[in-house]
């Protein structure tokens, strides 16, 4: 095994070992630890426990969480230390790192049907749950997608008609421009973001962040280069905030706080948010991503669809406990107990819709069809072995051309760091 980079101080590999680590017990059972992010999804997470230990009562698992930035601070020094959580949630950004290094446990052979993720799980869900070599180290979690949201209200204010699935960018701007004119509200808000925002504009204008093969960029590619400067030329309309305003102002609370009509969400929050702000349900909805109207190749529909997958150590003193824990993770009967919490929309195929019974506990459901139907034509998040080495300083110039730079140059350089790993 490639020798773990050694960023993190002994003390805190201590901490883990004593916290995190699943520990022996005088009752006799196996305690599993299983450490997750998500405070909201903390509950469906221990309903599928509940379920594994209630069939299974020597077995213990303690759902633990903690924040995005400390879970992978804590998790790698874990892994230095060798005291990773018995399981622990993996994220596409990540899995190649840690798989690439030997950590992860090989889990293809997990299922004694050896077309089992084949025929339960899409080419994408498995994808993200797969190193370098192609082997399956992850059980797959969940599938997303994203959505536009938009206020109702305002679009009643303007006299417009709400989003559907003929909507255009050309249509996304001249409502933006009727409510901001009628309301003097934003319209679309055009955060700087990949996932969330100008990555779906690449792809339906028929460019790619990465080729098909994954391995070389494709920033200078004429239509990648056009949607961009597209996305980024969004901010020089007076309905559309600048990134200054985003630095002191996330999207979702201008929209939440009526400052703004339109924003892309992910829909892993759309619960949160219902829960989150009960003064505006029934005031807003989602809808497909808007189309764009000329793509220089393709339909013009696309949107970046990622998933996360439970995955454990290779060397870890619980394995075939855990092994047997992640078959029930993967299994029907816990995809369903997943969706039907609210937790994800399961990546179990045909049981996507399970994730639509919570969301019928509140007075008006937002039509969470929109983001079911729009599977059936989402781009896979975009990843390679080499990406966490440049995903950096190509956000860093993304910032510099909000601030002015030529965006051809910075393309470019875009372009440049990002095949300069290719043969490293």
């Amino acid at each position: 095994m490639k020798q773990f980079p050694r960023r993190i101080a002994a003390v805190l590999a201590l901490v883990l070992l004593l916290s995190i680590t699943g520990c022996g017990s005088s009752d006799g059972k196996t305690h599993l630890t299983f450490q997750i992010w998500d405070v909201a999804q903390r509950d469906g997470m221990q309903a599928m426990c509940d379920a594994y230990t209630a069939k299974n009562p020597d077995v213990v698992i303690e759902v633990q969480v903690t924040s995005w930035s400390e879970y992978w601070t804590k998790l790698e020094a874990a892994a230095e230390s060798n005291t990773m959580p018995d399981i622990y949630w993996m994220h596409t950004d990540q899995i190649l790192y840690y798989a690439d290094f030997g950590i992860l446990a090989d889990l293809t052979d997990l299922y004694d049907d050896p077309n089992f993720y084949q025929d339960h799980y899409s080419e994408i869900s498995i994808g993200n749950a797969s190193g370098s070599d192609g082997k399956i180290y992850g059980v797959p979690k969940d599938k997303d997608n994203i959505l536009l949201v938009y206020n109702k209200e305002m679009f009643d204010q303007a006299g417009l008609e709400y989003p559907n699935d003929n909507w255009t960018w050309d249509d996304m701007e001249s409502a933006s421009q009727a409510i901001y004119d009628k309301t003097g509200k934003y319209g679309y808000m055009a955060y700087n973001d990949e996932q969330l925002g100008y990555w779906n504009f690449v792809y339906q204008n028929g460019g790619y962040i990465l080729d098909e093969n994954n391995v070389y960029a494709g920033y200078t590619q004429p239509a990648t280069a056009d949607a961009i400067k597209y996305y980024v030329g969004l901010q020089q309309n007076d309905w559309c905030p600048d990134q200054a305003y985003f630095a002191e102002t996330s999207p979702g609370t201008a929209f939440f706080s009526e400052q703004g009509a339109m924003f892309l969400e992910g829909n892993w929050n759309l619960l949160s948010e219902l829960n989150n702000y009960p003064d505006m349900v029934g005031k807003w909805d989602i809808a497909k991503l808007p189309k764009c109207p000329n793509p220089a190749s393709g339909d013009g529909q696309a949107a970046i669809s990622n998933g996360l997958c439970y995955a454990t150590a290779a060397k870890g003193k619980n394995l075939e406990t855990v092994k047997d824990v992640l078959r029930f993770f993967g299994s029907e009967e816990g995809q369903r107990i997943q969706g039907e919490s609210g937790a994800a929309i399961p990546a179990y195929l045909g049981l996507e819709e399970t994730w639509s019974t919570v969301f019928q506990n509140f007075d008006y459901m937002i039509d969470v069809q929109q983001c079911y139907d729009q599977f059936d034509y989402v781009v896979q998040y975009i990843n390679n072995s080499s990406r966490r080495k440049w995903k950096a300083v190509v956000a860093d110039e993304m910032v510099r051309i909000y601030n002015g730079a030529n965006i051809d140059e910075s393309l470019a350089k875009m372009q440049e760091i990002a095949d300069s790993y290719v043969q490293n």
